[in-house]
Order: C-alpha cells, then structure tokens, then sequence
C-alpha cells in the first residue's frame, strides 16, 4: 500500500525525522502517538508527499508516489490535515462534494456517495446549512465526510491519512469518528491516523507507533506499545495499565 522506508524529513538544518519506516497494509489502522514536537504531523506531511523527503523511499503500491499523476494518486490517497478551513459560504453538502473532483461518476452516484459520506460521519442533517455557519466541531466533521467522499466506500489500494481528526470534536463523536474511520479499513483500506487520547488509540487501531524526536521509540499492537515504561519515557506521564472490563484492549489511567 503506502510504505515510508528509511525516510527522514529536513527543514532548514534540523532534522525532524530521522530514519523512520512506515509500512500501512490493507485492513489495518495504524495509529501514530507521540508528544508535540515528536514529528507527528511532518510524518503524516511526508507519506502524503507534501513535504520533501530529505533521505529514504515513499512508494504507493510499489511504485514511487511522485510518479503519479495528480488525479490518479488523489483517487488512492485521502488527507485530511489537522486543520482545514474555506472561507466561502458553500453549502456543506457542495463541500463534501469537492471529494468527489477526480472521479468521472455522474451526479447522480456523486450525489448518493456524498449522501452516505455525510452519514458516516454524522453529518448528514447539516446537508443544506452553510459551512461558515458551523461550528468548529461540525467543520471537522464535514471534512471528514469530504475525504471519505474522496475515497468512497473504501478498497483495497486506497489510503486515508488523518492528522488529529477527533481534536475539536466531543467525546459521543470522537467514537462515532473513529468508526467511521474502522469500517473504511475493514473494506480494505489503509489508514493512518494522529491521535493524542491513548485510550482511543488503544480501542480503535490494531497497530500503534510511538514517536518521540524525531525517531520511532517503539511499534506493535497496542497490547505492546502501550506499557508505563515507555510512556513514561516518551510522555513524562506515570500511568497503570488495565484490561478494559468489556473489550480487553489496554486502559490506560493516568496515575
């Protein structure tokens, strides 16, 4: 799918990543942790080949992501970054619509994915309300829903990248969110998402990288990644690890 392999990122004489491998696979969401500052988001900058790689390899299905065309790699790769924002007054569902551009489907099926991509992200009752009358929670939403558009419903070979996509957004959507964001995976895709909360790292994602200056301190299951040692090494944060009652994945309760 999408892999990063020994990559590192410059900017002007600081190295922000150093020697990092990335490699996401059909099915999985891969979910990357790490303090502010660690390299989280030039890391996502890099895979989306929006910033320059200084060393290493970044390859879409084997073949280098700068040899793609513009609308080809847009119809495998969605981003959404940690902030986006317009400043025209579209109508929300015109903005969920701006996903569909690289596809030659007709307005009738663009009309019934941007539908079920309102939907799935719980956004499908702000339809006809302007985006400039929304709240910041409700931005975040419908840009979720427009790079699920992008990609809809979700295969094999196409690869969603998300910056921090449950930060503005309250607790009952952060899940409804990451669901969403699960069940694209389990139609095939790939996923990459930038989370802050470990314990909704710990339900939602099957793979977890720990990034701090720069490097990768530790990756694996959560049940791997997720230990007081290491967070504590990387957070500065004591912490006990419990079993959730329910799931079993790692709970994690700051001590």
């Amino acid at each position: 799918m999408l892999s990063l392999l020994k990559g590192s990122v410059r900017r002007g004489t600081s190295d922000i990543l150093t020697g990092v491998d990335v490699k996401l696979v059909p099915g999985e969401v891969l979910g990357v942790l790490g303090p502010n500052g660690a390299g989280k988001s030039t890391l996502l900058g890099a895979m989306s080949g929006e910033l320059p790689i200084r060393a290493g390899e970044l390859l879409l299905q084997q073949k280098p992501l700068h040899d793609w065309s513009g609308p080809e790699r847009a119809r495998c790769l969605a981003v959404l970054p940690q902030s986006s924002s317009l400043s025209f007054g579209f109508r929300v569902d015109e903005v969920v619509g701006l996903g569909r551009l690289p596809h030659d489907s007709g307005l009738e099926a663009d009309r019934v994915i941007v539908s079920a991509a309102l939907h799935a992200a719980d956004a499908q009752h702000l339809a006809q309300r302007s985006y400039l009358s929304l709240s910041g929670g409700e931005q975040q939403r419908v840009h979720l829903a427009r790079v699920l558009a992008q990609l809809w419903p979700g295969r094999t070979g196409q690869v969603l990248l998300l910056d921090e996509p449950t930060g503005m957004l309250d607790p009952l959507h952060q899940h409804s969110i990451l669901y969403a964001i699960r069940q694209f995976a389990e139609l095939g895709g790939a996923v990459l998402v930038i989370l802050h909360d470990l314990n909704l790292a710990a339900r939602y994602c099957d793979r977890l990288l720990l990034l701090a200056d720069g490097c990768v301190r530790l990756a694996g299951t959560p049940e791997q990644v997720l230990q007081a040692e290491p967070l504590k090494s990387v957070f500065g944060l004591d912490v006990l690890i419990q079993r959730h009652p329910e799931r079993g994945h790692p709970l994690i309760i700051a001590r």
